[in-house]
């Protein structure tokens, strides 16, 4: 099997980097077609509209709904080929972002994702994740190639709630750990090979910029205020966190993740906050050394990570739940099967148990 490594076309980050958007976007269309939640609209509609007009770029803003789910992506597919949109820009968080993207697939026309936080690693990869109206986790969406554009405005992203960016390292926590597993087993990656070097390289980089600037990146947004710190967590959890998953491969982690969308309790919690425990149950689940499990404890501590089911919202464990849970993590074509071992539910159900118990003191 070849080895592969996928990126997308252009990754801008910097502070202001919104107000030059219809610069950034004219190579690629004269059309826009722009999806934003009501909020991200209120935060940077009127730039976004006055950048894209000095660039003489025509523009069609439509509010997102809140969930990447078909029934969204079939809604705003209706109105962005009605109006004859030649590239589609998504502003906003990780949904915004993977509604964009399949928009741009089907619709067959350039893609640009704008984040305006770092909690998740989707801006830059070929993939999105689709839920079903409720929220539950449905399927992934494979693309053949990578966004065209990601505009990262380090700014706004400063700006945004600490718990997004927060949330970010939880999701940015797995890259390593299942680059790793996935490294181990020889199994194919998201991006369809296998591991490369760089990309081996790029995710152990990503934590270990995790353990480096992670707290400080907090303080720091937890004053409103940018830093090199902030800098270097908004690369990991995006651009490192996005080449390291998806040209390495996912493994339990993210599997985890996705099975703890039955659970009704933590429906509330990002992505990333359910990543950071699928770290910690993988962790257990292959028997990783006391001290990284310890060191990887200490990170979630610092930053305000879940580090056990309580911190997640469950009132009181549910045995039989927990075992729903852990049949999901192991359905049939879920990367919880590139581990370097076998793994069951009966296992998965053990190692959430342990994790939560380690995760208690």
């Amino acid at each position: 099997m070849d080895q592969i490594i996928i990126s997308p076309s252009k990754y801008v980050q910097g502070e202001d980097t919104i107000a030059k958007i219809g610069d950034y976007i004219k190579p690629l269309g004269q059309k826009a077609a722009i999806l934003a939640d009501s909020f991200v609209t209120g935060l940077v509609g009127d730039t976004v509209k006055k950048s894209c007009a000095d660039a003489g770029i025509e523009q069609r803003m439509e509010e997102f709904g809140g969930e990447c789910s078909r029934a969204e992506i079939d809604r705003l597919m209706e109105i962005f080929k009605a109006e004859g949109s030649d590239v589609v820009v998504g502003i906003g968080g990780g949904k915004t972002l993977d509604t964009a993207k399949a928009i741009g697939f089907y619709h067959k026309i350039p893609v640009v994702v704008v984040p305006t936080i770092a909690s998740t690693d989707a801006p830059t990869s070929a993939l999105a994740v689709i839920y079903t109206p409720e929220g539950e986790f449905s399927e992934y969406l494979l693309f053949p190639s990578n966004p065209n554009l990601v505009i990262m405005d380090t700014k706004i992203i400063a700006g945004a709630p600490v718990r997004l960016l927060v949330a970010g390292i939880g999701d940015a926590l797995s890259t390593y750990f299942e680059a790793r597993a996935n490294g181990l087993s020889g199994k194919a990656t998201m991006a369809g090979g296998l591991p490369t070097k760089a990309a081996q390289a790029l995710a152990k980089l990503c934590y270990e910029t995790l353990l480096a600037d992670g707290y400080k990146a907090k303080v720091a947004v937890e004053n409103r205020v940018s830093s090199t710190a902030v800098k270097n967590i908004i690369e990991a959890n995006t651009l490192l966190s996005g080449l390291g998953f998806e040209s390495s491969g996912l493994a339990a982690a993210h599997a985890i993740h996705n099975g703890l969308t039955k659970l009704e309790e933590c429906h509330h919690l990002y992505h990333g906050e359910k990543v950071a425990f699928g770290t910690l149950t993988q962790l257990l689940l292959e028997n990783a050394p006391m001290e990284e499990i310890q060191e990887v404890l200490t990170l979630c501590r610092s930053v305000g990570l879940p580090t056990n089911l309580f911190d997640m919202g469950v009132k009181e464990l549910d045995h039989a739940k927990l075992m729903e849970v852990a049949e999901a993590s192991c359905a049939e074509g879920e990367t919880i099967h590139n581990m370097p071992f076998p793994v069951t539910p009966e296992m998965v159900y053990a190692a959430m148990l342990c994790a939560h118990q380690i995760g208690l003191k």
